[in-house]
């Protein structure tokens, strides 16, 4: 092979990596969440034309992105010895030895470094301060956790939840009731999304010594229960943002319809127990996310 070619492809191949350390699929979910926080705060109608309406809305991605990307490079550090024992994250840069974690480290503080300092900076102190405490929180506290005991997942629900309320504060700078209530609904989302995950994936998860269910056992239907009772609670609070003049009529039927699709999924998990059942209430989750965002901004655009 030519030294030119090499070369390219090894560039090629160190892009692979750093985009595998990033996890743009699951940034991009996180950063979507932080997007709609700030069109629900921000007083600017919403237009197609508007473009320093997209200018924010790009930096809020970028930064939003650089930030979750830092936060995911450092959970693959940490985790990479745990990672080499699971079939879905042996192929990751670190334990298949293609990447050094010294080299990681140095991504992870450029990029989540330069994201909180980006959001701070265009937007305001607070944001850029929310969103290094979530980097913290998801690094160094939530990863860690999640050998030692199940409340990793209370703990991961945090810094879950604050993308909305981050996009919200970017916006207003200020927490403020509707910033709040994004952050309880992305809060309350997590615990069957993470607990379906968990029951799909216990032999992964156990191989590697990671404790995210509610209770050490898979085969009970206290995880079910607990899938029930966090769902359940999503369908009240979906009813808020309507209360304080956040959203309309329709985009609260849609909120509400989908609580319940995903409070139906988690009875049915409860019942049955099985792995078919779990990945009904995993799917469920998947789908409940991104239709509320957009249907709570129905009535901005």
């Amino acid at each position: 092979m030519p030294i030119k070619a090499k070369w390219h492809f090894l560039a090629l191949s160190r892009m692979k990596d750093y985009r595998q350390l990033l996890k743009p699929n699951l940034s991009g979910m996180v950063v979507f969440s932080s997007v709609i926080g700030y069109l629900m705060g921000t007083v600017t109608p919403f237009s197609w034309t508007n473009m320093l309406l997209w200018q924010h809305i790009i930096t809020l991605f970028v930064g939003g992105m650089l930030v979750t990307g830092g936060a995911n490079t450092i959970n693959q550090i940490l985790e990479r010895d745990s990672d080499m024992l699971m079939k879905r994250t042996r192929n990751r840069p670190m334990p298949e030895g293609r990447m050094h974690h010294h080299e990681a480290w140095i991504f992870a503080a450029i990029t989540g470094g330069s994201g909180a300092l980006l959001l701070g900076y265009f937007f305001n102190p607070l944001a850029g301060a929310l969103s290094f405490l979530s980097l913290l929180l998801y690094a160094f506290v939530y990863t860690p956790m999640k050998k030692v005991h199940p409340v990793a997942v209370l703990i991961g629900a945090v810094p879950g939840a604050l993308p909305p309320l981050i996009g919200w504060v970017a916006a207003t700078g200020s927490l403020g009731v509707g910033g709040l209530v994004l952050f309880s609904l992305q809060f309350f989302w997590q615990f069957p999304h993470f607990w379906a995950i968990a029951y799909v994936a216990f032999d992964d998860y156990s191989n590697a010594g990671i404790q995210m269910l509610p209770t050490r056992e898979r085969d009970t239907r206290f995880t079910g229960i607990q899938c029930m009772l966090y769902s359940m609670v999503l369908i009240p609070i979906a009813m808020v943002p309507r209360a304080i003049g956040l959203t309309g009529n329709i985009g609260t039927i849609i909120c509400v319809g989908c609580g319940v699709m995903y409070f139906v999924a988690s009875v049915l998990f409860y019942v049955k127990n099985d792995y078919k059942s779990a990945r009904r209430v995993m799917f469920a989750s998947f789908i409940y996310l991104p239709v509320i965002l957009l249907a709570l901004i129905m009535d901005k655009v």
